[in-house]
Order: structure tokens, then sequence, then C-alpha cells
């Protein structure tokens, strides 16, 4: 039996989140009054159409982007208040992200590309070389770790990078799409190394898809139209 929300504490929630973006003499209104919360362990999908305002909503809950008004908290902190440095560092510490494209350093092998963040960490919580082997391992990629990017194939890459969102342990990873770019047999493969990994580990998972086999293994899914939340289904009870 789940926890009602009123016994826990989000991980992540906006207050009355907008974003606007001039067009011209207009604004254009992408995020019209979101609030929400998400909570420790949760999975979370995050559905609608083109235009619906769904990745501009991931990328404000990443950091990567401010909103125009309204609050976004990231476990009590309200990163829309925070200075650039500030910021990086939270990113890093707090919160992974997976996209569509692998973004992995090409130069790297997949255990150096996993390496990286924690490289970067103010005060690393983890032995880079182990925590990144580790990963690795649990993603099914043990014997593939010396890889260049390059030399995996697009599952593989982008198992590669969930581990290395994973890198930090944050407690909020996101995903933008992570199956998009692949077959679907690949796609299949992914979705898999996903669940697995965060039951394992416990991170919440909010995720943006058009791929219907990622809804159906969320717990909840949001429907964003025309920049609204208008609905906030469970998926199962």
């Amino acid at each position: 039996m789940r926890l009602e929300s009123s016994t826990r504490t989000p991980v992540l929630r906006t207050i009355n989140l907008t974003k606007e973006l001039p067009l011209g003499a207009e604004t254009v209104r992408i995020l019209r009054g979101i609030s929400l919360e998400i909570y420790k362990g949760e999975r979370v999908g995050i559905i609608g159409p083109s235009g619906s305002g769904k990745t501009t909503l991931l990328g404000l809950m990443g950091g990567l982007d401010k909103p125009t008004s309204g609050k976004l908290e990231i476990d009590g902190i309200d990163i829309a208040r925070l200075s650039e440095s500030r910021l990086t560092e939270l990113r890093n510490e707090k919160i992974g992200f997976v996209f569509q494209f692998f973004n992995l350093v090409p130069t790297l092998t997949a255990l150096e590309n996993v390496m990286l963040p924690i490289e970067f960490a103010r005060k690393p919580k983890f032995n880079p070389r182990r925590r990144a082997a580790e990963l690795l391992d649990l993603l099914g990629l043990k014997d593939r770790m010396h890889h260049r990017p390059n030399q995996l194939s697009g599952g593989q890459q982008q198992r590669v990078a969930i581990a290395r969102a994973l890198a930090n342990n944050p407690p909020l990873l996101l995903a933008d799409e992570p199956t998009g770019n692949l077959d679907t047999e690949a796609g299949k493969i992914v979705l898999q190394a996903l669940m697995d990994v965060q039951r394992e580990i416990g991170t919440t998972v909010v995720v943006v898809t058009h791929d219907a086999r990622i809804a159906n293994q969320m717990e909840r899914v949001l429907t964003l139209l025309d920049g609204q939340l208008v609905t906030q289904a469970e998926a199962y009870v």
C-alpha cells in the first residue's frame, strides 16, 4: 500500500509555475500555473501532445532554465533563486539527466563517462572508478566498461547515460524521451534497465515520453495540455 502524500515530504514541488517567452511583439505562454508534488521513490510520467510544454517543464525541474514566475523546489530548495554557481552544484548533487540523444563524451570510455560527475562534485560521495563500475555492472555493461561510445550500440550508450545520471546518487532522475532515439528492441532493454536500477537504488524518476510502454511502467502519469496540468492519474493502487 502506498503512503498518502500528506505523510511524505516531496522531492520536487512546483507552485503556480509559469514560463513565458517573447515572440516579436507578443508573449507566448508555454506553462500556465503548474502546481504538483513528486515524492521519494516515485516513478512519474509526463505525457501530452507536441507543444504542450512537457520538455519545458522538465527543463525547469532540472534547473536548465528559470521560470517566469512561481516556485520550484528540489529537496525544499527554491532553485529559481539560486546563483548560477550554486545551481550548477545542486544539479550535480541532486539531479540526474537522461536525454534522447546520449550526450556521451566520445573520447572517453563508458567507465570514464560515468566517473565524470563524481570527479566534478564539490564533495564527492564515492570513489569515482568503483562507483562507475558498480553502476555499469548493475546496468548489464560489465563487459563494455572500457569501450568508447562509437564502439557501443545505441541502447548500450543510453544505459551508460543512465549510469552517468545516477553517479552521484541524486534524489531525482529526469529523463526526456529516453527511448526516442532507439529501435523497439533496444528501447525495451533500456526501459527494463531503467526500471530495474530505479527499484534497486530508489531514485525518484520523472520521464517525459510519447512511448506508451514507458507510461505504463510509471506509478503516476501527469498529462499536460496547452501548458496546463489537466490530469494526475495513478497508474495503480
